[in-house]
């Protein structure tokens, strides 16, 4: 760091930040623009950002019902990674690990990825059968992965315990060294400023109330701000997806699921790499703050309450300490959850609806923070040409009645 940049660091923090610059404007919806976007995460954001870098589309407005990265961008765990079994899933997911490489140098903004490693457990030969698929389909697909031995697993994460007197000993893993983590503000915050910049509106506290349609097209949405006429919509709006598209009279093939996650006090740079087990529902990482950051399944029951039964938080602590007894005395520091929406084959809708006009970007399970580069840069492309990219074609919603389905449960890490 330059001495220039400390003592504004500095000069800044004194006056309580009175002469930082915004990072994005706050302006009054107008009366209409060529695109809307309903929801104000990491996909949307992304997605207005490529609408106008990649597309020359600028008269676009992002619409978010509370602060930018409110909703499931700010209540995740982080993990980046790419190693989905199908090859439609690979295209999605590698497409989006290729752009997660170069996003800082892309935004001029530092969004802290760290490809520091994903390894994904086996406990029974079932699992061990799983890994080795996806492995072989993986490299079919040039999407980095390896088959590793307990012994292998615990050279790559030295904390893993490999007795055999636990509930679900340790016999091989999957091993993904590009996948790793990024800071999940900053990602949003990098795209949102980036998107200013290039003339798209940022709207937040504008809950959109309704979706006006006309002649089998959508043409505007009401807002608790007024109306805003639209050329083309798209929902993206994770959790909420269904009740936004049934203001415009679409019933989505979704349920919503709470999520939880929890981290601990923070401590010194302890563990080195992503952890996931789909078998015991619990997954562990280590922020660059210090704190470990512990993900479980989702719970049995949907809602839409950011919040989640305890039975679950003490099950996947108890899997937790079984694999790292190391960390049996850390103190856990808070706990929430994030509203998936989960659809039949756990691969996410991106295309049209049988409303003109009006695109979704949804059903992501728990796959949605990793994926956000790609999908904000396919759907950016949908929403420009009223078509699907190449790479998001497969994710129709028409699959779920043509029997297309892309059934990637085993590959989401977590149950859900």
């Amino acid at each position: 760091m330059t001495r220039f940049s400390i003592f504004s660091l500095a000069r800044n923090a004194l006056s309580g930040h009175a002469n930082w610059p915004a990072y994005w404007r706050s302006p009054e919806p107008k009366r209409g623009y060529d695109v809307v976007i309903i929801g104000g995460g990491g996909h949307g954001l992304a997605t207005a950002y490529y609408l106008a870098k990649v597309h020359k589309v600028t008269n676009v407005a992002v619409l978010e019902r509370g602060w930018l990265g409110g909703g499931n961008t700010g209540r995740n765990t982080t993990i980046c990674r790419s190693n989905y079994l199908y090859d439609e899933s690979a295209g999605l997911y590698d497409h989006a690990m290729q752009l997660w490489e170069g996003l800082s140098a892309e935004l001029n903004y530092n969004v802290m990825f760290s490809q520091r490693g994903v390894l994904m457990l086996a406990h029974n030969t079932h699992d061990l059968q799983i890994a080795r698929r996806t492995v072989h389909a993986n490299r079919l697909n040039g999407v980095d992965n390896e088959l590793l031995t307990a012994e292998e697993a615990k050279a790559f994460c030295p904390q893993l315990n490999l007795s055999k007197d636990i509930r679900y000993p340790v016999i091989g893993a999957a091993l993904q060294r590009r996948g790793g983590t990024a800071r999940h503000d900053a990602v949003a915050w990098g795209y949102a400023r980036g998107a200013d910049r290039l003339g798209v509106d940022i709207i937040q506290n504008c809950e959109v109330t309704g979706i006006r349609v006309e002649g089998g097209r959508a043409v505007g949405v009401e807002t608790s701000r007024g109306y805003i006429a639209a050329g083309r919509i798209g929902c993206v709006a994770a959790g909420h997806s269904s009740v936004v598209a049934g203001m415009a009279g679409i019933e989505l093939p979704l349920e919503s699921f709470p999520l939880q996650a929890l981290v601990s006090e923070p401590v010194k740079p302890a563990f080195p790499c992503v952890v996931m087990s789909n078998t015991i529902h619990a997954y562990i990482s280590q922020s660059d703050k210090g704190e470990l950051v512990i993900g479980a399944g989702t719970d049995q029951y949907i809602s839409y309450a950011q919040r989640g039964g305890m039975q679950i938080i003490e099950h996947t602590l108890e899997a937790i300490l079984e694999l790292f007894p190391i960390f049996s005395r850390m103190r856990m520091l808070r706990s929430w959850a994030g509203i998936v929406d989960v659809t039949p084959d756990r691969s996410p809708i991106i295309g049209k609806t049988p409303v003109g006009n009006f695109f979704i970007n949804c059903g992501w399970g728990t796959g949605g923070f990793k994926a956000t580069p790609g999908s904000g840069h396919v759907f950016a492309h949908t929403l420009a040409h009223g078509e699907p990219h190449p790479i998001n074609a497969p994710f129709t919603l028409d699959r779920f009645v043509n029997g297309r389905l892309i059934d990637e449960a085993a590959a989401a890490a977590v149950a859900h």
